[in-house]
């Protein structure tokens, strides 16, 4: 009897304490509702702009900040707004070429341990600050008529395969997908050529054609100008 009591006991905490959880969960919604909000009003007005991503952690002067730097800035040149995670490495050097350029450059920054500062070449008012990955992709993909990555991380990584998933499945538009930089990207995609198409069938053929890799900054340029001489600039969905 005794057992049966503690069991009971327990019981009853565990699903006082579940039952807890499901009421923060649902104001929760709340708050994300209101990021999606303030992220649709402010990006719908900012017009049509290309995503740049990359490693937070790489430093000014190095080969791909000085890249990411001039990417953004002849994309801007071409009427392009640069958006980027705000923060430090290949997200500020993309910021600083549309800076420079006196282009349009938005920061969508997200509070992290480490790493994630808004960095100083984000325009003030197209600075948004979000609690939510999935709030902040969703605002990545749906204004961006370009994605370029740069070398990075994690997080570099979620963003380019989401893109292609979402393209893959029909679910968004068709719009370039750049990979600079052949020496990192190279040995994944014949990683996905090899294993995932040729080993495990697990894509399609087709499928190796949504992202192009190429090095010279102003071939980028020239590849995703090209796609818009002939589709309607808009937002993905």
């Amino acid at each position: 009897m005794v057992e049966n009591n503690e069991n009971s006991k327990k019981k009853s905490h565990f699903m006082k304490h579940w039952t807890e959880i499901k009421v923060v969960d649902t104001w929760q919604v709340f708050k994300i509702i209101a990021e999606f909000v303030q992220g649709f009003e402010k990006m719908s007005k900012i017009g049509p702009c290309v995503s740049i991503f990359g490693s937070a952690r790489v430093k000014p002067g190095t080969k791909y900040y000085e890249l990411a730097t001039l990417i953004a800035r002849l994309l801007s040149e071409k009427g392009y707004g640069i958006i980027t995670g705000g923060g430090p490495g290949i997200m500020e050097a993309a910021n600083k070429g549309a800076y420079e350029a006196k282009g349009t450059s938005v920061g969508l920054n997200i509070e992290l341990p480490f790493e994630q500062h808004i960095n100083p070449y984000v325009d003030r008012d197209k600075s948004i600050n979000f609690d939510y990955f999935f709030v902040r992709k969703v605002m990545f993909v749906k204004y961006a008529q370009g994605f370029i990555a740069l070398p990075g991380g994690f997080g570099t990584l979620d963003e380019l395969f989401e893109s292609l998933t979402l393209i893959q499945t029909l679910k968004i538009d068709r719009f370039p997908i750049v990979l600079v930089g052949s020496e990192f990207w190279n040995p994944m995609v014949e990683w996905l050529q090899k294993t995932l198409l040729e080993q495990f069938n697990n894509i399609s053929p087709e499928d190796m054609h949504l992202f192009k890799v190429i090095d010279d900054p102003y071939e980028v340029v020239d590849h995703i100008d090209d796609f818009y001489k002939k589709q309607i600039l808009k937002p993905n969905f």
